[in-house]
């Protein structure tokens, strides 16, 4: 069944290229079709386009971190990409932001890829792990703070090799806690079931430039016992 397929968050099959690839080469067919430097001059119908209409077939969910723009880091161009960001790419289960943007750009844009995307040098995975107070910051890092709990003893044994290892491995660790609360909205189990829509975890390292697909597989006691507890009828 397809979702098994796509619940599962599989490492895609690809040959010589990654989920990046992919993703540039589905939006591209939906887009203006530029390639080359975005300029007026070099594409006067861009923009022109892009007033009439969107269509996106990407749902990117990132971090506010200004070294992540997703459209840049996917060589893809305005339109191509519709996003969320926030601190550390953390998604609150009843945010009504995030719960939003994600049920338009499944149920009404119709995206065929939702990403969620995390990166090196975090500087909300870095507060997380410092335990001072940061006022506002400190109830919108629970669910981070949450995570490295469940996961201290590991966290805590990377950091006596390496600081670096323990960030980046909290990194990961945020990403798929983010992916669950994606992939526990009904209205993204309708459309994985419905219409194959794909779901991927990525993380970006600042230092390369390069995004990386984590292998995230559920067995399928998972993928049942989410479909029974999350799935709603329409």
């Amino acid at each position: 069944m397809a979702v098994e397929r796509h619940s599962n968050i599989k490492a895609l099959e690809l040959d010589d290229t990654n989920a990046a690839a992919v993703l540039k080469a589905d939006a591209a067919s939906a887009g203006p079709g530029v390639t080359e430097e975005l300029t007026t001059r070099e594409h006067p119908d861009l923009f022109p386009t892009l007033a009439t209409g969107k269509q996106p077939q990407i749902l990117w969910l990132g971090c506010s971190d200004s070294r992540c723009p997703e459209t840049f880091m996917m060589g893809l161009q305005p339109g191509d990409v519709f996003v969320h960001r926030s601190i550390a790419n953390i998604l609150h289960p009843g945010d009504l932001s995030s719960g939003a943007v994600i049920e338009y750009a499944v149920q009404h844009l119709g995206v065929k890829h939702i990403v969620v995307c995390g990166h090196t040098s975090c500087g909300g995975v870095a507060a997380a792990m410092g335990n001072k107070q940061l006022g506002i910051l400190d109830p919108w890092l629970l669910p981070l703070r949450q995570v490295r709990e469940r996961n201290l003893e590991m966290l805590q044994s990377l950091s006596a090799e390496s600081a670096g290892e323990a960030a980046l491995k909290l990194v990961e660790l945020k990403v798929r806690e983010s992916l669950n609360v994606v992939i526990q909205k009904s209205v993204v189990l309708n459309a994985i079931q419905e219409r194959d829509l794909e779901v991927y975890s990525l993380i970006y390292d600042v230092a390369s430039g390069v995004l990386r697909e984590l292998d995230i597989q559920d067995s399928q006691d998972v993928i049942r016992a989410r479909l029974i507890a999350f799935k709603a009828e329409v």
